[in-house]
């Protein structure tokens, strides 16, 4: 990939202070990119995003916003337009999670999932459609998507819900843009090393259930970051409505883990 393919393009990733969000804002800006690092609660970590992008010559912004309110998000595309001069790039990755059994679940959080993670990237979607149309020179979106889009894991129905319908709005989105130069696609991160996960598992659940994965391995935020630029690029102008997977062979069939025998 060319290093300086996204010079003179802005860049707004969400939930971008940690994790893949962190790796894809830097991964944007090493190749041109001016970025705006969206973040909710952790300013301290936004910052040092920033900071990292700034000691490597590029630029960037930190903003302020919780994806899940419509008013917040198209503040970060105003932000983005007044700072840099335009939108051209736009990644929906923030997301949320509880993990409970659904007849037992806290629907607050259930809600929470939902609307952070489906409705947070229909937000960034939809203001980042209309400020790409208004600028008329197309752009690129990457919703950013996961396996759960087709796995029903246990214990996360909501966020299987979103994700699910993540890939389905970006689809529709691609069709109906296309004509209008914007691409949307779709990144599928499998199981990541990233701190939300500790969320979830200790650090020796960690290992061990990645040594499980055909790869042998978690991935890592850097290699999504990678994934989310490519889909970006300008170079693969001819990709739209496409999905990428990215998840070490975890959603092959359960025949394909490390130590299992194929049946039959």
């Amino acid at each position: 990939m060319n290093s300086q393919n996204f010079a003179g393009k802005t860049a707004l990733v969400t939930g971008s202070s940690i994790g893949i969000g962190r790796a894809a804002a830097i991964s944007l800006a090493k190749r041109g990119a001016s970025v705006v690092v969206n973040y909710r609660s952790q300013p301290e970590k936004a910052a040092e995003v920033v900071e990292t992008i700034e000691k490597s010559g590029g630029k960037a912004i930190a903003v302020q916003g919780d994806v899940s309110d419509l008013a917040a998000v198209q503040n970060l595309v105003e932000q983005a337009v007044a700072k840099f001069g335009s939108l051209d790039v736009a990644v929906s990755n923030a997301a949320y999670s509880d993990r409970q059994r659904y007849f037992e679940a806290d629907l607050e959080g259930f809600r929470r999932t939902i609307d952070v993670t489906m409705w947070g990237a229909f937000h960034l979607l939809h203001a980042a459609t209309q400020q790409m149309l208004e600028q008329g020179n197309g752009g690129a979106i990457t919703l950013v998507s996961s396996p759960h889009a087709f796995i029903p894991a246990p214990k996360a129905m909501a966020y299987n819900m979103s994700k699910a319908a993540i890939d389905h709005m970006a689809k529709t989105a691609a069709i109906e843009v296309a004509e209008f130069g914007i691409r949307v696609n779709i990144c599928q991160p499998g199981w990541t090393d990233t701190p939300g996960e500790r969320k979830f598992a200790s650090e020796e659940t960690l290992q061990s259930s990645g040594a499980k994965i055909p790869l042998g391995r978690l991935g890592t935020p850097e290699e999504m970051g990678e994934a989310i630029a490519y889909l970006c690029d300008p170079e693969n102008s001819y990709m739209t409505g496409a999905t990428l997977l990215v998840d070490g062979g975890i959603s092959l069939p359960w025949w394909g883990n490390r130590g299992s025998a194929a049946p039959g």
